[in-house]
């Protein structure tokens, strides 16, 4: 059983490292939690594409 779990970048198929926690006000209550996964590479440009909209709650790491 494959329990690695690749980046959400569009084509990137390295291992995630982080989760990135976020919500859109507009579109999702508040105590709603959706999840983006990013390697390292791509922690800062899909984090400040959410940031930029106001969507980013936070970044965690990916538990094991």
């Amino acid at each position: 059983m494959d329990d690695q779990v690749q980046c959400s970048a569009k084509g990137c198929r390295a291992d995630a490292r982080f989760v990135l926690v976020w919500n859109n006000p507009k579109v999702h209550t508040p105590d709603r939690e959706k999840t983006w996964v990013a390697c390292e590479d791509h922690r800062t440009p899909l984090s400040d594409h959410l940031d930029v909209r106001g969507f980013l709650r936070r970044v965690d790491p990916l538990a094991s």
